[in-house]
């Protein structure tokens, strides 16, 4: 895929990969809607950690002290995509 045409969506995808260094993972084994921690990706508490330090520095987020707001905007790829394009706006 061109990298122009990646949707946010298609970025966060390969950028979890990355930022967790996950073997054997492909963006498209990702469902952009589906839980990233426990069901579905399966990413765990330390997980989490290294993926919210990644994307502040990545996108310069800002992250709330709220825990659950931030389990919100970090269900899926979906909610961390809407997180980041309302942050930007």
């Amino acid at each position: 895929m061109d990298k122009d045409n990646l949707t946010l969506e298609d970025e966060l995808k390969a950028f979890i990969i990355e930022a967790l260094e996950l073997e054997d993972i492909t963006p498209d084994d990702i469902e952009t809607e589906a839980p990233l921690f426990i069901d579905g990706l399966g990413l765990d508490s330390i997980d989490a950690l290294e993926l919210g330090m990644a994307l502040k520095k990545k996108y310069k987020l800002a992250l709330g002290s709220d825990k659950e707001e931030n389990k919100k905007h970090f269900y899926s790829v979906k909610t961390l995509a809407d997180f980041i394009r309302n942050a930007r706006a």
